[in-house]
């Protein structure tokens, strides 16, 4: 989008009793800090922006402090550009409200773009939006979603996740991240990195960075039946980790091994030996001292060509790249 587009695109954002405060406030205080950024510049605001609810009225958040919406009744305007559906819940068991998945139902084909954040993917789900998508959520939900959506694609590793028109994203400030991404699509790189800067966000982060540590996750996801190999894995990742070695430090043979590593995990052991590669490459090019050569060496890599071409397939970006966004150094000389 121009941002010099004289007519602002229209946001609607979803609130309703229970949800998550920062799930309604993080994206839209990133869409009202470009507007005025804009308009500091002798710019038309991109945005116009509504909070609404299904009676309209004040409306709790999980945390107590209630907010003013407008009745979805009276929102008329036809040219929705942007639907967003705040997340969270009281409880242990999201249960959309039915009025509100409905209304989604019915207008979510006439929006630009639909996203949700955190728990608002159940939202979604039940209004069949997600049906056949990839879609995220909080990593502490992503089961019970998958289990009861099974037509949805849960991917629970990454921040935020694009599929088409549908934008779901992960659990509090990752909303900020997909808005800010939004934002990026719309009006430009440059207006992005300043509305993060303005956010006092330390990074932009893309939407494939993982909700959280991959050793973490793999620890969490497994009740602690790999918790030592995982610890081991992270701290040799320039060696071989190859399923044999991996298979002998597990004290298991390499079929077993294999065979009990994805019944557990949910993925293969060389998928996750991947990941925790990934990670530790990140951790290092944001970090910002070492050449890339060194960086792909310490990741287990070997050679930095194959650092590129993994960055490259995960990421869509190279380790360059990745470095420019997202280091604390940024600014400073590429490393070589």
């Amino acid at each position: 989008m121009d941002p010099m587009a004289s007519s602002p695109r229209r946001v609607l954002i979803l609130a309703y009793d229970g949800m998550n405060l920062l799930d309604l406030s993080g994206p839209m205080q990133a869409l009202f800090t470009v507007n005025r950024l804009c308009e500091e510049r002798g710019l038309p605001p991109p945005y116009a922006i509504v909070v609404a609810s299904v009676d309209g009225g004040m409306v709790a958040s999980s945390a107590g402090l209630m907010v003013s919406s407008l009745a979805l009744s009276e929102y008329k305007d036809a040219a929705l550009d942007t639907l967003i559906v705040s997340g969270g819940c009281r409880g242990e068991i999201f249960i959309p409200c039915p009025r509100l998945a409905e209304w989604i139902r019915q207008h979510a084909p006439d929006a630009r773009r639909v996203c949700s954040v955190c728990t608002g993917a159940f939202l979604l789900a039940e209004a069949g939006v997600l049906a056949g998508r990839r879609a995220t959520t909080h990593w502490a939900w992503a089961e019970q979603l998958q289990r009861r959506f099974p037509e949805v694609r849960v991917d629970a590793a990454h921040l935020f996740i694009p599929d088409g028109k549908v934008w779901t994203s992960a659990g509090v400030t990752a909303g900020i991240d997909m808005t800010l991404a939004l934002i990026e699509e719309d009006c430009g790189h440059q207006l992005a990195l300043q509305t993060a800067r303005q956010l006092v966000m330390f990074i932009k982060r893309a939407g494939g960075q993982s909700q959280f540590s991959v050793p973490l996750a793999a620890q969490s996801k497994d009740g602690g039946n790999f918790a030592d190999l995982h610890a081991w894995v992270a701290a040799h990742l320039d060696e071989d980790l190859s399923v044999q070695r991996l298979a002998a430090q597990a004290g298991m043979s390499p079929r077993t091994f294999a065979r009990v590593y994805v019944a557990r995990m949910g993925r293969t052991p060389a998928k996750m030996v991947e990941a925790m590669r990934l990670e530790a490459a990140c951790r290092m090019l944001e970090d910002g001292k070492l050449p890339l050569k060194s960086v792909a060496a310490q990741a287990g890599w070997q050679e930095e060509q194959n650092l590129r071409r993994v960055f490259l397939r995960l990421l869509g970006i190279t380790p360059s790249q990745y470095r420019e966004r997202f280091s604390a150094k940024t600014g400073a000389p590429e490393a070589t």
